[in-house]
This record gives structure tokens, sequence and C-alpha cells, in this order.
């Protein structure tokens, strides 16, 4: 992370500079383990005992969209809400939602200053003190619930530290992070499954048989509840609204505001997960506000104005998603071929990708091959750990896309406007990490 040639809009503010002070105190980025986090929590008083009740959430892809339905639907009922989500796109601040509202600077520098007096020169790593840090802020706040995302896993994640959540949530599981949590889906859900509770409902969305069974598994050994997608709750698109079905009842609501034919089961999760937090009552107004309302920004957001924008032709469409994993380019191709089908006249579909060397490039574009985008490669501003634009084309070629290396995303859209013509304007995905989306919207201020 070359945080030196960062533009302003992105370089380190001074609690990002005690982060990477304490970052220096631990040789790994990711050292999955909870012993040094409760320590530093055991210092503090215990922070994490003194929330307010927590729904818990793991999984692959979506974490963060469902928190936003249900962030959305409880603020709509006027419930104080605090949430923490990982990583940010911009700033860190973006991690901490207080009551309603993104930690201020100087809240954010003292409790951080807290977090590195109570740890000394102890090993720690980064999502160990960040999260820390998180509970310090929320517990001095009153709210009513935290919505609580994990870093990457469950069993040992860092927010696995608190001991009974009201609720417990597993997004659809799929290949990611496999150094870390195993080869296997099997395995990889078996790390999410450890955030289930004994006697803690688990709300838990559509999963693969060996994701499924392996969640089955533990929490039958620990006696967790389980309300699964398609066996206690279903959720679906009919004609042009979602309807959601569960034993205590069915209930139509408005097709999600967020983008993409895989929001259908993020919101349906939200639902589902809603109905289940007793001491939370949600009319059909709050629910419809939820779904309408929610905003998670580098997920298949629009960029309509700027100067990227305006480098395309007229009519054009340019998109901007985060995603980076195999479960997040099946969402992605299939709601392009979704947006394709309903054209007359199809656009031609153009991806601008730049990925980082910890993933696993070819499984991530695969899933676009049957709609034969061209593909433009590019390396992601500032990180060291970029894959090359060579490295982005090499994995395009090998399943079977026609690719081109580019310095950046303003040459790569120069280029499909020029690819482009005169003919329907194009359909540009710019994707791969969080970390391209990060840089793009903070260029754009």
């Amino acid at each position: 992370m070359n945080l030196a040639a960062r533009p302003e809009a992105l370089r380190p503010t001074p609690s990002e500079e005690i982060l990477v002070r304490l970052m220096r105190l631990h040789p790994k980025l990711i050292d999955l383990s909870l012993g040094r986090l409760q320590g530093l929590l055991a210092r503090l008083d215990h922070p994490e005992r003194q929330l307010p009740p927590v729904v818990h959430v793991a999984g692959t892809n979506g974490k963060g969209s469902t928190i936003a339905f249900m962030r959305a639907a409880l603020e709509a009922a006027g419930h104080r809400v605090h949430v923490y989500t990982s990583p940010h796109l911009v700033r860190f601040n973006e991690r901490m939602r207080l009551a309603g509202e993104l930690i201020g600077d100087e809240h954010l520098l003292a409790v951080l200053e807290a977090c590195e007096r109570a740890n000394g020169d102890r090993p720690i790593t980064y999502f160990e003190v960040t999260t820390a840090t998180a509970f310090l802020a929320f517990r001095d706040c009153p709210a009513d619930v935290l919505l609580l995302e994990t870093g990457l896993g469950g069993r040992l994640d860092a927010t696995n530290v608190i001991e009974r959540p009201l609720l417990t949530a597993i997004t659809t599981v799929s290949l990611d992070h496999q150094h870390f949590l195993g080869e296997t889906l099997g395995e990889i859900a078996g790390e999410k499954a450890g955030i289930l509770k004994p006697g803690v409902p688990g709300i838990i969305a559509r999963q693969e048989p060996a994701a499924a069974a392996a969640i089955t598994a533990r929490a039958g050994a620990i006696g967790a509840p389980l309300l699964c997608q398609d066996a206690d709750w279903r959720i679906e698109a009919v004609d042009g609204h979602l309807h959601f079905a569960a034993a205590d009842g069915d209930r139509d609501a408005p097709m999600p505001g967020l983008v993409g034919v895989h929001q259908v089961q993020n919101a349906g999760l939200a639902l589902a997960c809603l109905r289940q937090m007793d001491g939370f009552p949600l009319n059909g107004a709050h629910l419809t506000a939820g779904l309408l309302g929610a905003n998670w920004p580098g997920r298949l957001q629009r960029l309509e104005v700027g100067d990227l924008a305006d480098r395309l032709p007229a009519g054009s469409e340019l998109w901007l998603d985060g995603g980076h994993n195999p479960g997040a380019g099946v969402a992605l191709a299939e709601t392009l071929a979704q947006w394709r089908e309903g054209e007359a006249s199809p656009r031609p579909i153009f991806l601008v990708t730049g990925m980082l060397t910890s993933k696993d490039a070819v499984s991530f574009l695969a899933p676009f091959a049957a709609l034969s985008p061209q593909v433009f490669g590019v390396p992601v501003p500032y990180e060291d750990a970029s894959m090359t634009s060579g490295q982005i084309v090499e994995a395009a070629t090998a399943v079977g896309l026609l690719a081109s290396p580019v310095a950046d995303v303003a040459e790569a859209l120069d280029r499909i406007a020029t690819v482009s013509g005169d003919g329907v304007p194009p359909r540009v995905l710019i994707c791969g990490t969080l970390y391209l989306a990060g840089s793009i919207l903070a260029a754009a201020g």
C-alpha cells in the first residue's frame, strides 16, 4: 500500500497515521486469532460487552448490501443504528457509523489514541485494532442496535468476540480468501459459520450443498436454530416487485433500489433478519423505505457525470463495482445479461478490470465469457499488490475474451470511445476490486 504516492483525497489522516504505526507492531496484515484483541479489549474495560443488541453478518458477497437494507429500514422506523463495515472506499471513517452518522475525525482520533495507549507495543493487526476502536466508539454513543459485518471468515474474525448477539446471518458463501479460510467451499462455510451462537437464531441465505452442510453441521453441534432460504423463507421477483414468503406470513414489497439481480437475494436476507428481530417492530412503510432507500457506494454504482463519463460517447452507460471473487463475477455477469435481454439493440459491453494479486482473475472473469465483452486490463492505483495490466489480459484471454492492456482507466475509456464509433452506445463496467473503485470515487470527489 503506497500511501505517499496517493492523491490528496486518499492521503492518510492523523487517525490513519496511528493505524500505520500500529500495523508495524505485527508482521502480518492478516493473522486470524482472537487472543490479541481479547487482551486489548480487557485493557479497555471490555467495550464489546457494553453494546446495544448486535446483528452479526458473515458471508462472501452481499454482507454490506444486506446491512444497508436493514439499516435503512430500522432508521425509517426511528431507531438509532450503529454500523461497522469494511473495507472503506475513500476514508477510514466510512467503516464506523454511530447512530446514523459517520464517525467524525476528532472522535475517531480520540478513540484510536485510547486504543494505542492501551495496546502499547504489543503485536496487533490492522483489523483487530480497528475493531477495538469501533467497539469503544459504539459503547460511548447511545444506540438501539449494532449491525456488525465480519471482516474475513467468522470463527476467528475479530468481530467474533461478541458472545451473545441478537441475531446472526450468513450471506451466500463462495470461494474467496482460500489461503486463510480453506480450499473447499465446505471449509470456508465452516469458518463463516463460526459466528453462530447457541440459542441465537441464524438466518441463512441460499447456499451450495457443501456450504449448507457445513453450516448446518455447525449449528447442530452448538444448538443454534437456523432459518434457511428455500426451507423456512423465500424471496423472488414477480412482475416487477418482490414477494417474500415465510411461515408467519407473506409480504409483497418493491424491488430494491440497489442495482443488480443479486440484490433480490440480499434484500430477501435483510427482510428475513428484520422479521426475527424481537423488539424492533417494523411496518410495510418502514420495509419499503429500507428497500428503496438503501445506499451502498461502489456496488453497481452508475457514474453519470465527471471526467470519466465525459470520455464516452453520448448515451453510454458507465458503471462501477468493487466485486472481486467468483461469486461477484457471476452476479455481475447475470445482471449484464438480464439488461441485454431487454434491449432491442443490445449495447456492446466493455470491462475495465483491475485486481489484486491475492485474487483469482480467471475465476472472476470466466462468468462474463458468454457476453463476449472486450476487456481492458488496468493496474490498481497506489497499490503495491496490484496485478499488472498484462496479468489481467492473460486471465481474460484464458477464458476466451478479447483483452488489451492500458495504463489507466482514462486510457481505457478513451480506447472504448474510439472502438464504439457511431454505433450503439456502449455499457462499460469498471470492476475487480474495491481499491480501484475507491480510487475512482476519491478522484471524483
